[in-house]
């Protein structure tokens, strides 16, 4: 005869998270015990967390927060193993708890994320970690980006219907305009600018450019009275293509980005784009 009940299942798994089958089992092994229960599922959770470090998280979320007021908001990107995982109510619960976490709490940078605390007595880490237990999967959470200050608005992508959304990009204006913030931040999921304008870039990566495009043009035998000006045409391409300023705005090619804020006589200041597991 089972030394429990239908309740004390229930309560099991409303407390650890655990599988029906492994909340019986481990009330078995305990007599009926609840509060012995609990701890041996976290053993048990814990020891697969360990053993799990070493395989890939690849697959997860993409979760956003934007205050009422559009003066801030946050992208967390939570990782799991398998999209199975990543379309489970559990998993997408957590990575909307962290947002939430990081949008109050504003931390510096993902170390203190980690070490913040979600719960009384317990870190961000510490609930990362019984989402991996309770879930079965690595877990991780390793970047995220908070806005304040400006009009900041977040567009969100599927890649497959059936998945959580795993692109997210979040913009932020110097003025409220929410036709343009989402056109813009639509832009960017599809186009994945690198650099918000030229001046972003970093100066080796120009130089490595400008080295490239000089060997190149050199290669196929231009003139070297020709070299400056092609060169200097084939670093500008390379501009327009990577940072968002100069890119062909993706709703109206014969514009630049940095046109169409022109035209609506807004500035973006900066932009995310977080695409799960790149």
């Amino acid at each position: 005869m089972a030394n429990y009940t239908a309740a004390d299942v229930k309560k099991l798994r409303e407390l650890t998270g655990a599988g029906m089958m492994d909340c019986k089992k481990a009330l078995v092994e305990s007599d009926g015990d609840v509060d012995k229960a609990v701890e041996a599922l976290r053993i048990k959770g814990q020891k697969g967390v360990a053993k799990r470090e070493g395989r890939s998280a690849e697959n997860g979320a993409v979760v956003s927060l934007i205050s009422d007021d559009n003066t801030s908001g946050v992208l967390v990107e939570l990782k799991c193993e398998t999209d199975f995982v990543a379309k489970g109510d559990k998993f997408q619960a957590v990575a909307n708890q962290l947002a939430a976490h990081v949008a109050a709490t504003s931390p510096a940078d993902i170390e203190a994320l980690l070490a913040s605390e979600i719960e009384p007595g317990k870190t961000v880490q510490a609930f990362v970690d019984e989402a991996n237990a309770n879930l079965g999967e690595k877990i991780v959470l390793d970047r995220f980006t908070q806005f304040t200050g400006g009009y900041v608005a977040a567009y969100m992508h599927r890649t497959m219907p059936d998945l959580p959304y795993q692109i997210g990009v979040l913009v932020e204006l110097d003025k409220e305009n929410a036709e343009v913030a989402r056109g813009v931040a639509q832009h960017i999921a599809a186009f994945a600018p690198k650099w918000l304008s030229k001046d972003d870039v970093p100066a080796e990566v120009v130089e490595s450019e400008r080295r490239v495009a000089e060997e190149v043009t050199r290669a196929e035998g231009k003139p070297e009275a020709a070299l400056p000006k092609i060169v200097e045409g084939r670093v500008n391409g390379f501009f327009r293509d990577n940072t968002l300023l100069g890119q062909a705005y993706a709703l109206d090619a014969k514009k630049s980005v940095q046109k169409v804020l022109d035209e609506a006589g807004v500035t973006l200041t900066r932009f995310s784009r977080i695409k799960v597991g790149i």
